[in-house]
């Protein structure tokens, strides 16, 4: 378990004054460079942060360190993490949403392949087809390489997870309360399951009930960890809409699964498909919505990866991009240390430019392809 230090004991501290949201301790912790800064600013100089009101300004002022410090107690005792923004280890897609946490507590392990992230998310009460698909999807990306995220509800949120795990892949799941007072309660042990394959996450303290309002905020998160998001069976009023529209506002790729045009169940995952979302039928139909990585991640065998389509590399394709760095290489070099005739290496670079994992500079010399 991670050291917890004063910073995040002020951040910790920050977080549970009553009306301080995500937006205001970002602002707060950028006008005064840190969570310690902030709990150590009066209430004049509180004050002349944009936005702050004079009652939340006291709020601030009056807070105590009891509240954060039994929390910090909880959280050691049950090997639970406490991450804020400046870790290495808070996710970088989260960092970047425009209300991402000040506070992520997290019970397991974030790795840095969880940087390539699908979210699978869909109703409570869908039919027997939207289960096994949505098991069968989170099966197919975990054996690509995905960490499958979704929010532990009922219904498409548990089969994914459950898809997940049952092909060894990682999943995240998000929770609307604390990350030990799972609910729906009948998921504690897939939560467990869950803890021990990947990591069950949440903006709230620890033992914390699902406070009114919590699940639509928790869906930003789910969206906000993800590349994209796969809506699988949705009414016309849903929460998984909900979520889709957190990931366009978000930049992040949305996908549907079609469904029976006379189904109620359909009827979300229609209009968003008209809307423009992707049609998903297979793994393959993500890997192909996908574009480059703003950041480079690694797979599960640390290589580096700028585009999720490098998972479905053969081995050929793979042993010559793998010789293609960050600068310009050298097709006579690729052909000498890949032992491949020059026929065959041609004919892979021409296919690894198709695929835009790469591009040819003029000459004889290709490079990683970047966005």
């Amino acid at each position: 378990m991670a050291q917890i230090t004063d910073e995040h004991r002020a951040a910790l501290q920050l977080t549970l004054v009553p009306g301080v949201g995500p937006r205001h301790y970002r602002l707060l912790v950028s006008y005064f460079q840190s969570a310690a800064g902030v709990l150590g600013s009066s209430v004049k100089q509180l004050r002349s942060v944009p936005g702050m009101g004079t009652k939340l300004c006291q709020a601030i002022c009056r807070q105590q360190a009891g509240p954060a410090e039994r929390i910090i107690s909880c959280c050691q005792q049950h090997q639970i993490e406490i991450l804020i923004p400046a870790d290495a280890t808070y996710p970088t897609l989260l960092s970047e949403i425009h209300d991402p946490p000040g506070i992520l507590f997290c019970r397991g392990l974030l790795k840095p392949p969880d940087a390539l992230s699908i979210a699978i998310v869909g109703m409570r009460r869908p039919s027997q087809y939207g289960l096994r698909t949505a098991c069968r999807l989170a099966e197919e990306l975990s054996r690509a390489g995905f960490t499958i995220v979704s929010g532990l509800a009922r219904g498409i949120d548990a089969a994914a997870h459950r898809g997940a795990l049952s092909a060894g892949g990682r999943t995240l799941a998000v929770l609307g309360s604390g990350v030990l007072n799972t609910y729906p309660q009948e998921h504690r042990e897939l939560a467990l399951a869950i803890a021990a394959q990947g990591a069950v996450l949440s903006e709230f303290p620890p033992l914390s009930a699902p406070p009114r309002g919590a699940f639509p905020q928790r869906n930003r998160l789910i969206t906000g960890l993800s590349l994209g998001v796969i809506v699988v069976e949705a009414a016309s009023r849903s929460g998984a809409l909900i979520s889709a529209r957190h990931a366009m506002e978000q930049g992040r790729e949305v996908l549907a699964v079609p469904g029976q045009i006379d189904s109620h169940r359909a009827r979300g995952c229609h209009l968003l498909l008209k809307d423009g979302a992707a049609l998903v039928e297979s793994a393959t139909d993500v890997l192909q919505t996908l574009g480059p990585l703003a950041h480079p991640a690694t797979d599960r065998q640390g290589r580096p990866l700028f585009h999720p389509r490098e998972l479905q590399l053969n081995a050929q394709e793979q042993a010559v991009l793998d010789l293609i760095g960050e600068r310009a290489t050298s097709i006579d070099v690729i052909v000498q240390q890949s032992g491949l005739p020059t026929a065959r290496v041609l004919a892979t670079i021409s296919a690894l430019e198709m695929g835009q994992l790469l591009d040819r500079l003029s000459g004889q010399y290709v490079v990683r392809h970047k966005p």
